[in-house]
């Protein structure tokens, strides 16, 4: 069969990587693809770099319309990143009737559905297992391995970025400031984290594995999305003494009300295999009625890993170029005729367990006056911890866990709690899960 003749838009570190793997790595894909898989251009807008990692072994230019209008091209890589730029080119080459392949999760989780849409109309494939998870092939897991299930929950840890910081911060009990600035010395953290530290990153990811498992349209927008920046260590290290560990996750759960999707810092009971996912490394555990509990373990990001998928997500459109489209895998993994409309619930509606922590005056009555608020609100007390204040000091903290309950009810509860004058400052909510 004759090759496959692919354009890549943007070669930066996941471009060169890829570049890279597809030379190195060019016949044991053969054999997989059953057939040649050809970079044939490459546009980047530091065409000189360009020239420099690709040699004589394709056409480089500065423009990617270049790329997207090449009759001779078969597959579009786009590895830009971005909202503006990306999606004009994607569009474009899906009019044009080329395949994509992308590992741009911002796009694809906000305008995913017009670009899959235009997609189906010109009979053409989009792969992204390169936009969730780096090298795991969790998307592929999603759409093909737990087809037979009726997925009831996602989470998952699919930003390095805060892992690192959350593991540091655990391991070394320095604060976040502190961590994040050792994060980018050493290469985890962007010179502008924002994306990361903020969790946006992370409920893009989310955002696209809650589409596939539930068969509901993407929509970003209404995930509800907490990052890092507020998390002291001073709950890291109770959570520990309490046998939990905190981790950013992202989180799609099916409930009889609807969908949650939210990304938060996240309790986790320590001797789960997730807690213990540590440093830059991504996990995702994924529940399904008839499977029970898999987790997908591995690196999230990188040059060679995330290459890895884009050239598995090649070969996927390599053996199904001459396919019908009714033999392919759907976009969202669900027919597109069978995308439900299941609403994405508010935080207010989301029911899970608290972890609060009370900063209060060392005085008789405190924590009456706090279980009674707690008890008028239908909350629950797990468990409870009261720390001995410091010698010569009058103020100490109560930490408690909750019981399963609605959000709003523990936003109400907080509300009466701060307005009591032996509760100093606000209260720190987190949410725990215990995946059981």
């Amino acid at each position: 069969m004759k090759s496959i003749k692919v354009g890549l838009l943007g070669i930066g570190t996941v471009g060169a990587g890829t570049f890279n793997v597809l030379k190195r790595n060019q016949e044991e894909i053969a054999r997989r693809a059953g057939r040649g898989i050809e970079i044939v251009i490459v546009a980047d807008l530091n065409e000189a770099r360009a020239r420099e990692l690709v040699g004589t072994q394709c056409e480089v230019v500065s423009d990617g319309n270049l790329v997207v209008n090449h009759p001779d091209v078969d597959i579009v890589i786009e590895l830009i990143g971005g909202y503006g730029v990306a999606k004009e080119l994607v569009l474009k080459a899906i009019a044009n009737g080329k395949h994509i392949v992308t590992a741009n999760k911002a796009l694809l989780a906000t305008h995913g559905d017009e670009i899959f849409r235009a997609a189906q109309e010109k009979g053409v494939m989009v792969a992204y297992e390169a936009a969730v998870a780096g090298g795991i092939p969790i998307i592929k897991a999603l759409r093909e391995g737990l087809t037979a299930n009726r997925i009831q929950w996602i989470a998952g840890i699919i930003n390095g970025t805060t892992n690192f910081i959350l593991s540091e911060m655990r391991d070394k009990g320095s604060d976040f400031d502190t961590v994040l600035k050792e994060a980018q010395r050493l290469g985890y953290a962007e010179a502008d984290p924002t994306f990361d530290i903020e969790g946006i990153d992370a409920a893009h990811k989310a955002t696209l594995m809650a589409s596939m498992a539930f068969g509901i349209p993407v929509q970003f927008a209404k995930a509800h999305v907490e990052g890092i920046t507020k998390l002291e260590a001073v709950d890291i290290r109770y959570a520990e003494q309490l046998g939990y560990r905190i981790k950013l996750l992202g989180i799609a759960k099916r409930t009889e009300a609807g969908i949650e999707l939210r990304v938060h810092p996240t309790l986790i009971p320590s001797k789960r295999l997730i807690a213990n996912v540590e440093g830059a490394m991504n996990a995702v555990l994924v529940n399904g009625d008839a499977v029970g509990a898999t987790l997908y373990y591995g690196k999230g990001a990188g040059s060679e890993p995330t290459a890895s998928a884009v050239i598995a997500d090649l070969v996927d459109i390599a053996r199904l170029a001459d396919a019908s489209p009714e033999q392919r895998v759907p976009y969202l993994a669900f027919q597109p005729q069978s995308i439900s409309n299941l609403p994405i619930l508010p935080i207010a509606e989301v029911t899970t367990s608290y972890y609060l922590r009370l900063h209060v005056a060392d005085k008789l009555g405190v924590l009456a006056n706090v279980t009674s608020i707690l008890a008028e609100s239908t909350i629950s007390i797990d468990a409870m911890m009261q720390k001995e204040p410091a010698l010569g000091e009058t103020q100490t903290d109560i930490i408690i866990l909750t019981h399963q309950t609605q959000e709003k009810n523990v936003e109400a509860a907080i509300r009466k709690i701060e307005a009591l004058p032996t509760v100093l400052g606000q209260v720190t909510k987190l949410r725990l899960e215990h995946f059981s």
